[in-house]
């Protein structure tokens, strides 16, 4: 039994409660799920990015047994070999060479050189890289 006509005065009540608080709730979980994004988003930027792995060079003896195989190979390639073959022996021994520029720190041209210049290129490296101290014979 309602007391004192309260059925129509409650039900008001409620409904206008919940007007007001469901809203209020809301925004505030919005709120706080705001922040948190925020937050998340400034650390990660400020989060230093993890180093780039350091290659590790091949000692230069190692590079200068590797030449020497290379060019013995180049001087042995019989006529009638597939010229795949050959470009392949070349670009591996540009390869090398490359390599053992970056390890004595001797200025190379040979990956940007044109085809016509390569052979030139290769003449002056192996010139440097002797004058470096790398023994190639």
């Amino acid at each position: 039994m309602p007391l004192h006509g309260s059925t129509s005065s409650d039900g008001a009540l409620v409904r206008l409660v919940l007007i007001t608080a469901v809203p209020v709730a809301v925004f505030g979980v919005l709120g706080l799920v705001s922040r948190w994004l925020t937050r998340q988003w400034r650390s990660a930027r400020h989060r230093p990015h993890p180093e780039t792995p350091v290659r590790r060079r091949r000692p230069v003896e190692l590079v200068a047994a590797d030449l020497r195989r290379l060019a013995a190979e180049l001087s042995m390639v019989p006529s009638g070999t597939p010229v795949a073959r050959r470009r392949g022996l070349l670009a591996a021994y540009d390869d090398v060479l490359c390599e053992a520029a970056a390890a004595l720190e001797v200025p190379e041209h040979l990956t940007g050189a044109s085809p016509a210049a390569r052979e030139l290129e290769r003449m002056r490296l192996l010139a440097a890289l002797e004058a470096a101290g790398l023994v190639t014979g």
